[in-house]
């Protein structure tokens, strides 16, 4: 928000430079500030405080709020830079990314453009198969969603309680009753279905809101006490240093852990207005050690550092760059080494330096532009209708003349498997009821059981079930193994309960239908820490694992049932639709997207697998890895055909190519 030289708050602008280097450090790879995606709490917080402010004082002065003036501010503010990086990094993806990724990005851009990415976002990240977000070079642009979206809503709150009881204890009641049915929904969502928790703007007014209150608390106690000023802007500032320093990505937010951050800046606005009102100052020129025995819990002193002013002063345009370009850096080199990342972060303050002083203060300051609020909504309407149809036109042009090995590549990570093209079959993360789908009419029955491992298999195992007058009945849950062992759901952000009694139904519903045939795949554990990208305590969750896998072949065998356990596909660094289709939009060969049998394979732990269902009675071990890998190297494009749709799904046109060696190797497990 603009405010005079008079109004201007060092400790704010420094607020944002903490705001926006935890974001960047979170998303360049900072693994020492593995909460710093709380950065941006902080920037709702502060324009929640901001907003409310100048919206208060405008009805407490004039006993209205001129809206489109209002809007003309936010409209130079913010849209001319965001339009500028979203042509730009359109432009640049038409060079980098395939042509289906630049349709699907595209759209991103178009919602980008109306400020309404993230109600896609909330669609997107419900579909398990969903392309990697982190793939997504406009997913950034959720959070500005937001605040326009807040910027919409909040005037017309803050209009219509005046209106209907004028004065601040009115206001102040509502934006409480707001922000406090805001919290409880978001906190309960967190847990139910986090994705709406996280991107829907109206569960995260509490936020807005917690600044709003903030800037309306009279600050006559801190002034007349200044240590507890200090003492509370010292507490604001460990509250985001714990945030920055102990959350991460699998933790359940917003939420609860929210309020953290949150209560943090909070406090840091509010000591910094005492600090800003008092008149005294941090340090002394004439006595500086002193100064510093005296009044060393100054934050305000912090906060005003040049370095931190230069970074606030910037913090929107660096907001605004840094997605892009550590995403098409790493796009273009996939190990991206610490050097790389520090060359991404000076090309990130060069991008926004120029486009600050090039396009975002000019445009902001332009005289002509602030005379009228019409002379900033017109071009506002016409620059967002610019990105829409630069953005709709991108995504139509990326597709329209496929060549047809790029049309291979698109049909094989689009078609589902068979039973998952059946809805229901595949059965839902919240899920605790199975729902067994049977394909087929034969008299005999053969069973898959499994997470989605074992779901990819259901294409060529229903075909072989087929031409030899079996009917296959599937237990298949999402993210749920058929070994009995119990995990942490990175998409429910909690441990995954409804899978150990899932799988218990399954199991008991399996041995009462007395199929000829259980077949069981599912994820390995060793590709299951690949994709959490951590270790933990390996030697217990090995230990666990042998026992869960034993346990529940040990209950089907001795309910007197045949067990044919298929050993996982090879497991990829990368989405490997993608990267073949980036390799041949750079006429590259697929070839460079294959994997070291060493990292895909883990043959060493397929010894142990192949070992414990060796030793259970009725039970045999089926290895096809041989159709992914040679010696050395597992492939990723086989036949002409693309083995997977992502990184360890197996695309549904190969496993069709599969359906001989399943009838061979499978199949025959019936009869033995």
């Amino acid at each position: 928000m603009s405010a005079s030289a008079q109004e201007f708050r060092p400790d704010i602008e420094g607020l944002r430079a903490l705001a926006v280097a935890g974001v960047v450090a979170f998303h360049f790879g900072l693994t020492a500030l593995p909460g710093g995606f709380a950065g941006v709490d902080i920037f709702f917080v502060i324009s929640g405080y901001l907003i409310t402010r100048h919206l208060v004082a405008e009805i407490s002065d004039t006993g209205r709020v001129d809206l489109l003036r209002f809007y003309a501010r936010r409209a130079r503010r913010l849209l001319p830079a965001a339009l500028l990086v979203i042509l730009a990094t359109l432009a640049f993806g038409m060079v980098i990314l395939s042509p289906e990724e630049q349709a699907l990005y595209s759209k991103g851009a178009m919602f980008a453009s109306a400020y309404m990415i993230n109600l896609w976002l909330i669609r997107w990240s419900f579909d398990y198969f969903a392309n990697d977000a982190a793939s997504n070079p406009f997913i950034h642009y959720w959070s500005l969603s937001v605040e326009e979206q807040f910027y919409l809503a909040w005037p017309a709150l803050l209009i219509l309680t005046a209106w209907l009881k004028p004065g601040k204890r009115a206001i102040v009641l509502a934006i409480g009753i707001t922000g406090l049915i805001s919290f409880i929904l978001c906190a309960w969502l967190t847990s139910v279905s986090q994705p709406w928790a996280f991107y829907f703007s109206p569960l995260r007014a509490w936020e807005f809101a917690a600044g709003g209150l903030a800037s309306m608390a009279p600050a006559r106690l801190l002034q007349e006490r200044p240590q507890l000023g200090r003492a509370l802007g010292l507490a604001g500032l460990a509250m985001i240093g714990v945030a920055y320093l102990t959350f991460s990505e699998d933790a359940p937010f917003p939420g609860f852990l929210a309020l953290v951050p949150v209560a943090g800046t909070v406090l840091l606005l509010k000591a910094g207005a005492a600090g800003a009102r008092d008149g005294t100052p941090c340090l002394r020129n004439s006595d500086r050690k002193t100064a510093m025995r005296v009044s060393g819990n100054c934050v305000n002193a912090a906060l005003a550092l040049p370095p931190l002013q230069w970074v606030g002063k910037l913090s929107y345009s660096i907001y605004l760059w840094h997605w892009p370009v550590i995403v098409y850096a790493g796009m273009l080199a996939p190990e991206l080494t610490p050097a790389g990342r520090l060359l991404c972060l000076a090309l990130t303050l060069a991008l926004s330096s120029l486009s600050y002083h090039l396009i975002e203060n000019p445009i902001r300051r332009n005289g002509w532009l602030m005379a009228n609020a019409a002379r900033a909504l017109v071009p506002a309407l016409l620059l967002t209708g610019t990105g829409v149809a630069a953005a709709y036109g991108n995504a139509r042009l990326a597709v329209r003349d496929l060549d047809p090995q790029q049309r291979i590549i698109a049909a094989s990570a689009a078609e589902p498997s068979t039973a998952r093209a059946r809805a229901g079959c595949v059965q839902d993360y919240e899920t605790v009821t199975p729902k067994p789908c049977v394909f087929g009419d034969g008299q005999r029955s053969i069973a898959l059981f499994g997470d989605s491992h074992a779901d990819h298999w259901s294409t060529p195992l229903i075909e072989a079930g087929r031409k030899n007058g079996y009917r296959v009945v599937t237990w298949l849950k999402n993210s749920c193994r058929a070994s009995r062992i119990s995990v942490w759901s990175s998409e429910l952000k909690r441990p995954y309960s409804e899978c150990d009694r899932w799988r218990e139904q399954a199991i008991a519903e399996i041995i009462e239908a007395r199929p000829a045939l259980v077949v069981i795949s599912e994820l390995a554990l060793t590709s299951g820490r690949k994709m959490a990208g951590r270790g933990g305590d390996t030697d217990r969750q090995d230990a666990d694992w042998r026992a869960g896998l034993r346990s529940t072949l040990t209950s089907l065998s001795k309910a007197g049932l045949k067990v044919a356990f298929i050993r996982d596909v090879p497991f990829n660094d990368r989405d490997i639709d993608t990267c073949v289709a980036r390799a041949l939009w750079r006429h590259e060969t697929p070839s460079r997207c294959d994997q070291t049998r060493a990292y895909a394979a883990n043959d060493r732990m397929a010894a142990v697998e192949r070992e414990i269902v060796d030793s259970i009675p009725n039970a045999a071990y089926v290895d096809l890895t041989d159709r992914f890998c040679g010696a050395t190297v597992c492939h990723v494009f086989i036949d002409g055909k693309l083995a997977f749709r992502d990184q360890h799904h197996m695309a549904t046109p190969f496993a069709e190519s599969l359906e001989p060696e399943v009838e061979k190797r499978v199949i025959s497990k019936v009869g033995r």
